[in-house]
């Protein structure tokens, strides 16, 4: 069959009258499930779409990968014209990589391809099998729990215990496929992927996850927006933490992490050791153990924090807005080891922070959603790629730190860390 014949069927599919004025939006379902659909190796562009080039040439395709553990993995490719992204249904929606105005936006993992969820056993290595398929750009953790492996506890208002459940690290999102994933294109440049993902189980509860990334035309910025619904009948737990990683050539000897924050904690005694650069980053470091940090970030008038990583010439970085009203907390997470091993830094927004779920239960974090509501999470990334925008994107850090004094734990805090 043809890659004509295949674009022409999608075409078909579209329903292209939603929209108000003159920005109309067109959808097209490029895989249902329920619906029998899957359009692989379709290319949705501007002659498709039915609308106007815009100053740049974009599409978005859908690929199925064979051979190894990505067998059967399949990949969203968007590209704006100025900004291309691997989007991974087959794993929870997450982003595999990205590439914007030629620099790369990724981290090189020692699993160096998606991993099908069949190849991933999240029990293995005490709960942390999770880490096996790790190695995206953005992965969500969730979304019932996203913390440390352990054996959750939940107890009654007089401390007996109801029940126990052992939980594997970062929870079960990232090893879920969408059932259902479509791209809407609007008049105004906008490009939207949107993807349904359920996290259920037969006396476990369904959480829903449709997730939204956008992004305009020429563009080098990216914004994730995710509702997670309880669509059981009793009421529900939601965790959310989004895994932002990122390796060369943004981060090297001499890179910076910039966020304005009411207070920093080490999360342990490890943190500790490096408590007066925890903000720099040094050269691959053979031996080096794993290092976090929290953060109580402060939010600007829009409601949002910003978290940047700036490159070592202070030329490009990456810049990272998320709603402070759901994502209240940051990790920052470091781990220059070895290249080979994975030499990478993980700027990571939460709903709580990354520690067992009955500790962040005990500590209000964990998010309760009677039948039938929802939560939704807001989060953007930007690339900066001149001196003069990375720039500016510090100073809105400063500025925004000027609004309120730092706080820097030198031990980890009581509240914050098991």
């Amino acid at each position: 069959m043809s890659r004509e014949y295949l674009n022409q069927k999608l075409r078909r599919k579209s329903d292209a009258v939603s929209g108000k004025g003159s920005n109309v939006t067109r959808s097209f379902t490029v895989l249902n499930v329920d619906e029998g659909i899957y359009e692989a190796e379709c290319s949705i562009n501007a002659q498709y779409a039915g609308v106007a080039q815009g100053a740049a040439e974009w599409s978005v395709r859908l690929q199925r990968l064979h051979g190894g553990l990505s067998d059967g993995v399949d990949v969203i490719w968007l590209d704006n014209g100025c900004t291309r992204l691997a989007i991974l249904p087959t794993r929870g929606m997450g982003v595999w990589k990205a590439s914007v105005a030629g620099t790369p936006l990724e981290w090189k993992s020692p699993v160096e391809r998606p991993v099908h969820p069949t190849f991933v056993d999240q029990s293995r290595r005490g709960g942390t099998g999770w880490l096996d398929g790790f190695n995206e750009l953005i992965c969500r953790c969730g979304l019932g729990w996203h913390g440390a492996p352990g054996t959750d506890v939940i107890h009654d208002v007089d401390g007996n215990v109801v029940s126990e459940q052992f939980l594997s690290l970062h929870g079960r999102i990232a090893n879920l496929a969408a059932h259902e994933v479509r791209v809407e294109i609007s008049d105004d440049g906008g490009l939207s992927v949107i993807g349904v993902v359920d996290e259920a189980s037969m006396f476990g509860g369904k959480l829903r996850l449709t997730s939204t990334l956008t992004t305009h035309i020429g563009s080098t910025t990216f914004e994730i927006r995710d509702t997670v619904q309880n669509l059981g009948d009793a009421s529900a737990e939601v965790e959310m933490l989004y895994h932002c990683n990122i390796g060369r050539p943004i981060l090297g000897e001499g890179t910076t992490f910039h966020i304005a924050a009411e207070e920093v904690a080490p999360r342990d005694a490890r943190a500790v050791e490096n408590l007066d650069t925890w903000t720099t980053y040094g050269q691959p470091t053979s031996g080096y153990t794993e290092q976090c940090y929290f953060t109580k970030p402060i939010s600007g008038d829009d409601g949002r924090s910003l978290a940047v990583l700036r490159n070592p010439a202070a030329s490009k970085s990456v810049g990272i807005r998320f709603d402070a009203s759901t994502l209240p907390w940051l990790t920052l997470w470091k781990n220059t080891q070895p290249e080979a091993d994975g030499y990478v830094t993980g700027l990571e927004p939460g709903s709580s922070f990354p520690n067992l779920k009955t500790f962040e239960r005990q500590h209000g974090r964990v998010i309760a959603l009677k039948s039938q509501q929802s939560v939704t999470f807001d989060l953007s990334v930007t690339v900066t790629t001149g001196e003069n925008d990375t720039a500016r994107l510090i100073d809105e850090v400063t500025e925004l730190q000027a609004r309120h004094d730092l706080k820097l734990h030198t031990a980890p805090r009581a509240s914050w860390s098991q």
